[in-house]
């Protein structure tokens, strides 16, 4: 039975190291993920990480160029309890919050 695990992020960082995590370590496919903003407008996140920050500086006191508009929501579409358990621990290591099953 396929279900669908949604989780939210602060941060694109966050997400997108969970992401990869998914992928490379456990081989899930990239077109079994969705990544979007939580809300209406476009964002980076909640706060300023990865590749929102500068370059010379991996994490700046203050940068406000950012898209801060709200929260990253990523889902995952999978089809076995095993992978379930891979995509919520993937979840919880990078911080995921308000994680559901659909």
């Amino acid at each position: 039975m396929a279900i669908t695990l949604t989780a939210s992020f602060d941060t694109r960082r966050e997400a997108e190291m969970t992401i990869e995590r998914l992928v490379q370590e456990h081989g899930l496919e990239r077109t079994d993920i969705f990544v979007a903003a939580e809300g209406d407008e476009n964002t980076a996140g909640e706060e300023v990480a990865g590749s929102d920050t500068e370059a010379a500086d991996p994490t700046p006191e203050h940068r406000d160029d950012a898209a801060l508009h709200g929260r990253i929501q990523v889902s995952v579409d999978i089809d076995d309890s095993d992978k379930a358990d891979i995509v919520r621990a993937a979840f919880a290591e990078f911080d995921a919050e308000a994680v559901s099953e659909g």
